[in-house]
């Protein structure tokens, strides 16, 4: 009793000399500590939470918690007793999964009196079923789309062409087809779990726009690089480039989608013409890249949602970013 009440009073402490606390899920992962590392230069007190023990959230959080797994039923009543305990002020999605539950669990989470970062709830749920998203495309005239199919007949595209998950995130489970035998062993799973779709561009010519929308799905700042993907689906290298022709596009699918407030556009280039490959509709993995060029989407959702003031154009320096791995070292002892 007496250490949890010495923490609380510890807690109350750390709360009263910061601003705002803000809670950033998925802090294990590179989405979620690019988050709080944007973040950590800012007077903010700042919360992680993951679902692992051993992380590298400590070094960008200043309280780490272990979360359950965001399918569990104790998840939702879990993470509004955190937002209580330490009085969020906003809380951040770093994975897909978490933006699901909480877009889902929307009123219930702000009833807390927190602000959930997430973008127009219909937005939010058309992008996590690329057909559905890719209907809404095809619905409203939009050049950029990918011609896309969930009718298994491989002769639809020329070889090679691509398989992705309905519902998935990155470039996980996306296949590059290049054969009819190659195709057999998936043909079943098209149209329930995976759709079939045009390949277009080259790894060379692909590309990531980030852009702030205000409350009236108005562009308020945007970022542009061309990148390289991982094998993991995340971003490895990038330079930053002006793309204001795809801005342009950018500009007329807000006019259709409606978004609100940190919104991912990814295109390759297929024939001198934009290509709209998806639109992740929260913070990306990039977004620590971002804030090094002068591009911090994560201190505009603060100073935006929280403290009223108007985002606009930062200063964006020019250059190149190059992922790598870093060892994280925890000693048992100061002892030598």
């Amino acid at each position: 009793m007496a250490m949890d009440l010495e923490r609380q009073v510890l807690d109350m402490q750390l709360k009263s000399s910061h601003e705002h606390t803000i809670l950033v899920s998925g802090a294990s992962g590179i989405v979620g500590y690019g988050i709080l590392r944007s973040l950590k230069d800012t007077d903010c007190r700042l919360i992680g939470t993951t679902i692992y023990e051993q992380s590298p959230a400590d070094c960008f959080a200043d309280i780490v918690e272990t979360a359950p797994l965001t399918c569990k039923d104790e998840y939702i009543p879990w993470l509004k007793d955190m937002i209580c305990k330490y009085q969020v002020d906003m809380i951040i999605p770093a994975i897909e999964a978490d933006m699901s539950a909480w877009n889902k669990h929307r009123s219930e989470i702000e009833q807390t009196g927190t602000k959930a970062l997430l973008n127009r709830y219909e937005l939010v749920e058309l992008c996590l079923d690329k057909w559905k998203f890719y209907e809404r495309l095809r619905e409203e005239d939009c050049k950029c789309r990918i011609a896309t199919s969930i009718t298994p007949d491989c002769g639809q595209f020329d070889f090679p062409f691509i398989l992705k998950p309905r519902c998935g995130f990155g470039s996980k489970g996306v296949v590059k087809i290049t054969s009819e035998a190659e195709y057999g062993p998936y043909r079943e799973e098209v149209g329930r779990t995976l759709m079939m779709q045009e390949y277009v561009g080259s790894e060379k010519e692909e590309y990531t726009v980030s852009a702030f929308f205000d409350r009236d799905s108005d562009m308020r700042a945007h970022i542009a690089m061309r990148r390289k993907l991982s094998k993991e689906g995340y971003t490895e290298t990038a330079e930053v480039v002006d793309l204001e022709d795809a801005v342009d596009i950018i500009r007329e699918l807000a006019a259709v989608l409606r978004p609100v407030g940190p919104t991912n556009f990814q295109f390759r280039k297929h024939d001198g013409e934009w290509k709209l490959l998806e639109i992740n509709p929260r913070i990306s993995s990039s977004t620590s890249i971002r804030a090094a060029f002068g591009y911090n989407e994560a201190k505009m959702c603060v100073e935006y949602f929280l403290d009223g003031r108007e985002v606009s154009q930062p200063v964006v320096r020019r250059g190149k970013a190059i992922r790598y791995v870093e060892d994280y070292i925890v000693y048992d002892s100061d002892d030598i």
